[in-house]
């Protein structure tokens, strides 16, 4: 019943709106000082998480910590690109309403990896958020840009499949 509110009402996508707008303007402005700053360095967190995966309560996994050491940490100039312009884009992606679900599981993943990291902050209330956006679906970008794109999409991907199908026939 909630799930069906969410996804079909049209009230619903008014209040998913404003959420989009308070959601995705945290991921912006967390990404913009990020860019701006010119400085983000990524190693130093991903040190610390390293870290906070021994001891006798560990808040970091240890396959997590091992994705880290050895995956993350020898990349972490990538890091320090794809950080900051997930964040930005993810920020963007939602308060103009494209992409939206799209950019909400971008939000999500990143804000998964900051916990898995061992950091709480603001990530557990921008998960919920980000939950009952993407529950919504379409509905989330109904009052957004995805109101045009999706459908133009659709209607290309719709093409592709007769397209197939005709292949098929023949």
């Amino acid at each position: 019943m909630v799930i069906k509110f969410l996804k079909e009402n049209i009230y619903a996508s008014y209040g998913l709106l404003v959420l989009r707008f308070y959601l995705g303007w945290s991921w912006l402005q967390a990404g913009w000082g990020k860019i701006a700053g010119g400085n983000f360095d990524s190693s130093g967190f991903l040190k610390g998480a390293i870290k906070n995966a021994s001891g006798d309560h560990p808040a970091v996994q240890s396959w997590w910590a091992d994705f880290i050491n050895h995956f993350a940490l020898p990349n972490a100039g990538l890091f320090n690109v794809l950080v900051p312009w997930g964040e930005f884009l993810v920020g963007l992606g939602l308060i103009l309403g494209i992409f939206t679900t799209f950019a909400v599981l971008m939000g999500l993943v990143m804000n998964f990896s900051y916990m898995f990291s061992g950091t709480t902050s603001t990530n557990p209330q921008m998960v919920l958020m980000g939950m009952l956006i993407l529950a919504a679906g379409l509905n989330a970008g109904r009052i957004g840009v995805d109101r045009w794109v999706i459908p133009v999409i659709n209607k290309k991907i719709l093409k592709k499949e007769d397209q197939e199908n005709f292949l098929q026939a023949t």
